[in-house]
């Protein structure tokens, strides 16, 4: 449980990196099964929650290999990813804010692996335009969330 806790900050620790790589997220359509192979016949790892984002690692004949926001790589179908993305909060409480400013007003907090859509407008360097599922939208630091 420790190696996981481990890696999951690990992750978390490098997402801004990631995003200046241009690395590929995507999210999950539905609840998939994670499998140690691109195959069926592949054992399988552990099934992961609709909607959690994915770092695309290789694609290969109708499977992805994918990075998890814990760390953990896995295979899943292609069929199981989603045109829509979501990011997810890396932090036990991130700050969404009426403007890309750090003393902008508050316009919620969102806990760590709550699901937010990012929203494609364009953001000053260091932040992200998200919406949370109530409707309620605003500017986040990206050291914040992973996904993106």
């Amino acid at each position: 449980m420790k190696r996981i806790a481990l890696a999951a900050l690990a992750a978390f620790a490098i997402a801004p990196a990631a995003q200046a790589a241009g690395l590929e997220y995507r999210s999950l359509a539905d609840v998939a099964v994670m499998y140690d192979a691109p195959s069926k016949q592949a054992r399988q790892q552990y099934v992961i929650a609709r909607q959690t984002p994915v770092e695309v690692v290789r694609t290969q004949a109708g499977w992805v290999k994918v990075r998890e926001p814990g760390g953990m790589l896995a295979w899943v179908e292609s069929s199981a990813l989603s045109p829509q993305r979501t990011v997810i909060v890396s932090v036990n409480k991130a700050r969404v804010l009426a403007k890309p400013e750090d003393n902008a007003p508050l316009v919620f907090e969102a806990e760590r692996r709550v699901l937010l859509e990012p929203v494609s407008e364009p953001a000053p360097a260091g932040w992200a335009r998200v919406k949370h599922r109530d409707g309620q939208s605003g500017f986040v630091r990206i050291g914040q969330v992973w996904g993106l």
